[in-house]
């Protein structure tokens, strides 16, 4: 029989058991979510490709710079995502205090002569090869992480219903010291998405809602009591004046609002076409490969592409929300519920102030915006979804 055998012994066992793996692994995975990411991070290439390869001021006189960076940030991406998989969110649930301090120590490391300056906010460290790292998109992961370690032990043990009051004060300690020296730097975006973060988690454990709204009432009292005190930058201060007065210094904070919206909506239903924008390519509005990256959405493709690109970061949170809702296990729901939050007020955020209906907070739009460390957290992100789905019981 030449060593072929159906009921599976012989030399070719471990073969068959590894395609029968490899196929079980294929269909376990979410693969409109994947699609999805992946045609967003296509539709960015063409985007920040459109928008950087006339600013020679940018790029270096190279036309590519940006495009070739960003599908190399992808690919990496991508590859993070696979390993993600390989290791398992239940794995990455042991070394959590690892990484914890790992990304508490890098983003410390922010705050002293490594540290360097972007677009006015302090919370990069230069790196060799003029490549940088942003870690306060590391400690989203690892707010999310560590929250639901504490949060899900005791639950996901059968030892408890719910989360007791002493286990939310440990999981809210653990997320207040990285959003501290975040706020220290300051990085009000990433400090605004972390405490949504931790609203959403909360939420997902099935902590008691007077934690919640506890939270939100704190929230606000310390949102007056930074404006109070003068802990905010100037610009962080002339960016809320210019939200809330569009009217104010319109050729100076509150030109960057007032550019992308005139090139959205010169953009019509379908466009100017791509790489025929004039407000893209006459450079009218600042950013455009990072925070400011819909507008060109919003001009070179129109209504079309824009909602084409709101449908695809739909359909992300709409799978997520299905991993979250039929996963077993406590801490799998309270991750995936963490990585929704993240995603959808990040997408409101970067979208609505490029409308006028938020401030600008300097937050980049998933998948698509340039950036090599949001792209890997993003897809970091979309691995600890996937493993969540592939290791739930094939029944659920």
């Amino acid at each position: 029989m030449g060593g072929f055998s159906v009921s599976g012994y012989g030399p070719e066992r471990g073969t068959w058991a590894k395609l029968l793996a490899r196929d079980s692994l294929a269909r376990r995975l979410d693969w409109p979510i994947l699609l999805a990411g992946i045609a967003l991070s296509t539709i960015g290439t063409a985007l920040i490709y459109s928008a950087t390869r006339n600013r020679s001021e940018l790029n270096q006189g190279d036309p590519y710079y940006f495009l070739l960076r960003h599908i190399m940030n992808t690919g990496i991406g991508l590859a993070l995502m696979i390993g993600t998989i390989w290791l398992g969110h239940r794995t990455l649930r042991t070394v959590v205090p690892i990484l914890y301090g790992v990304s508490v120590f890098l983003i410390l490391l922010v705050l002293t002569p490594l540290g360097t300056t972007i677009n006015g906010a302090h919370a990069w460290i230069k790196l060799p090869g003029g490549f940088s790292l942003q870690p306060s998109e590391f400690v989203k992961i690892t707010i999310i992480l560590g929250m639901a370690m504490l949060l899900a032990a005791r639950v996901d043990a059968g030892d408890r219903a719910h989360p007791d009051h002493r286990t939310v004060m440990q999981a809210l300690g653990l997320a207040v010291v990285p959003i501290l020296v975040v706020l220290l730097m300051p990085d009000l975006g990433s400090v605004m998405v972390m405490a949504v973060i931790v609203l959403g988690v909360l939420l997902a454990s099935g902590a008691s809602n007077r934690w919640v709204f506890g939270l939100l009432g704190a929230g606000t009292a310390g949102a007056l009591a930074v404006w109070q005190l003068g802990l905010l930058d100037d610009y962080q201060i002339a960016r809320f004046a210019a939200f809330a007065n569009p009217a104010l210094d319109p050729a100076g904070v509150g030109y960057n609002t007032n550019q992308a919206r005139i090139a959205i909506g010169s953009g019509g239903l379908t466009g100017t076409g791509l790489f025929e924008g004039s407000q893209t390519t006459g450079q009218f509005v600042p950013e455009q490969q990072t925070d400011f990256v819909f507008t060109v959405a919003g001009e070179e493709l129109g209504f079309v592409g824009a909602a084409l690109i709101l449908v695809l970061l739909g359909v992300v949170l709409w799978r997520a929300c299905s991993i979250a809702r039929h996963t077993t296990e406590l801490y799998g729901t309270i991750v995936a519920a963490g990585i929704i939050a993240w995603f959808a007020f990040q997408t409101f955020e970067n979208i609505g102030m490029t409308l006028g209906i938020m401030p600008v907070a300097g937050l980049p739009l998933p998948f698509v915006s340039y950036g090599g460390t949001s792209m890997f957290a993003v897809w970091i992100a979309v691995g600890l979804l996937q493993s969540i789905k592939v290791q739930r019981p094939m029944s659920a």
